[in-house]
């Protein structure tokens, strides 16, 4: 079954001035319209694969789709953006929730003025009830976090160093916690602040390893650190000697997937986690149906035995 197909038999079966960066696709004037709202900062590439998803979403339930995001991922920034597609007056908003105490009040005004609105990515399903949103699509992060932590133990890991470039959000972090309780072991010092510039990740890297020589594993949150990571192994020798797993994908990922050097990646399913938002949306608004759960688009290993389609799509769906 082709690709647009099979995302198409999806979508029937659930029949269901501040700067900012913006995709649009316009089915027909007259028809909804929903607005994607991320903290990514436009140098994350991960993101692509999200909107793709909306602009698949789009062109499927002929619906009127945009995605914003504050350029430099400041939560502030995002904060006013919410607040400006809530006075645009969308049908729905699509919005990730990565620091409850700055946009759980934007996110709440937008509910009290009648906008539906879907969390997805960041997260929990308790904050999202809490702020009044319909439900939650993305992966629970801490559950990703220890079903990855049990993996590793069961592999013989006993200390790592978690990578992680985005310190700011609280609820990416409890995959280190989660990671961290599965190992029975304290969190501790084996969190990396890494910041989110290439070149400083790879040197933070480097300089925990070199510092902690007994490290038995490395866990990454994603590409940005993830990358740097395999280039600062690659340069102190000990790519594919040292125990690495990450989340998410990405084409340097899946690279280093297929050249031993990490063992597996999860995928949390990012096009999901914006297509189905559109879907939902869409169909509760022409035909008054809604999930009556939250939909828990990952956790899923990929491994080298397990690549197939992932490699294929990685970076533009997967």
């Amino acid at each position: 079954m082709k690709l647009s197909k099979l995302f198409k038999s999806t979508a029937l079966a659930l029949t269901m001035a501040v700067p900012f960066a913006m995709v649009t696709t316009t089915a027909h004037a007259d028809g909804e319209r929903y607005v994607l709202v991320s903290h990514a900062p436009d140098s994350d590439s991960w993101w692509n694969t999200v909107k793709n998803g909306i602009k698949l979403a789009g062109k499927q339930m002929d619906v009127k789709v945009e995605y914003r995001n504050p350029p430099t991922g400041d939560l502030a920034d995002m904060a006013r953006i919410i607040e400006q597609a809530t006075a645009s007056k969308p049908d729905g908003i699509i919005t990730t929730l990565a620091d409850f105490d700055v946009l759980s009040g934007p996110i709440r005004s937008a509910v009290d003025q009648g906008i539906n609105v879907i969390i997805m990515n960041s997260g929990t399903p308790e904050q999202t009830r809490e702020v009044g949103a319909l439900m939650f699509v993305g992966q629970p992060e801490y559950d990703a976090g220890f079903a990855a932590g049990q993996r590793a133990k069961g592999d013989g890991v006993k200390s790592f160093v978690c990578v992680n470039h985005v310190i700011s959000n609280t609820v990416v972090a409890e995959r280190c916690r989660g990671f961290a309780d599965a190992l029975g072991i304290d969190l501790g010092k084996s969190m990396l602040d890494s910041g989110e510039d290439p070149g400083e990740i790879k040197n933070r890297v480097l300089a925990y390893l070199a510092a902690n020589p007994k490290t038995d594993a490395i866990l990454t949150l994603g590409p940005t650190s993830a990358d740097p990571t395999i280039a600062a192994l690659k340069e102190n020798g000990m790519a594919g000697d040292i125990y690495f797993g990450t989340f998410d994908l990405g084409t340097e990922i899946v690279k280093a997937i297929k050249e031993d050097i990490i063992k597996w990646g999860i995928d949390q399913q990012p096009f999901l986690q914006a297509y189905l938002p559109v879907v939902i949306l869409t169909n509760y608004d022409r035909y008054g149906v809604l999930p009556g759960n939250n939909i828990n688009s990952g956790p899923g290993f990929v491994t080298k035995e397990a690549l197939g389609l992932v490699e294929k799509y990685a970076g533009e769906f997967r």
